[in-house]
């Protein structure tokens, strides 16, 4: 289990939560020598990059003057507003919702409704992945023998 600190330092500026990310999660039980060869990630604020969706394109955030999106005058910016399209799209999940509880409620608060959220219902401990909606512990096996769970090339595609 994490600290609240550690926790606290896998949500990043534009509100994505790390802790749910497939790659984090990967790194975090090193699947790839359990077979499964995902790339790993351990976090952007972790890793020093600030927030890897959205330091490209906003200098403010890249440079490391804010913590969280909503500091910004200009909350939420445009590119913001795509990105959450996409992950409320694809994932199921929005970076401008878990901006504005962060924001409204505290970080406290905010880390108990995701640890609720996404917590696996068959384990009670793992945290699913925002980007598979699956639990790496319990969908293991699964992940081992099936290529499209995985999200592998198979043929020249993609497959999800």
């Amino acid at each position: 289990m994490l600290s609240q600190a550690e926790q606290e330092a896998l949500i990043a500026p534009c509100g994505m939560n790390c802790a749910l990310c497939a790659a984090y999660q990967a790194q975090a039980l090193d699947l790839k020598k359990k077979g499964i060869p995902w790339k790993y990630c351990p976090g952007c604020i972790p890793r020093g990059e600030n927030c890897l969706h959205m330091r490209k394109s906003c200098e403010t955030l890249g440079s490391g003057r804010l913590r969280f999106c909503f500091e910004c005058e200009a909350f939420p910016c445009a590119r913001l507003k795509r990105l959450d399209r996409r992950y409320r799209t694809q994932y199921g999940m929005s970076m401008i919702a878990n901006l504005r509880m962060i924001q409204a409620e505290g970080m406290a608060a905010f880390l108990d409704a995701q640890r609720k959220a996404w917590t696996c219902e068959r384990c009670g401990e793992a945290l699913l992945t925002c980007h598979r909606g699956l639990c790496l512990s319990c969908d293991l096996e699964a992940l081992r023998k099936n290529r499209r769970l995985r999200g592998e090339r198979m043929n020249g595609n993609i497959e999800r």
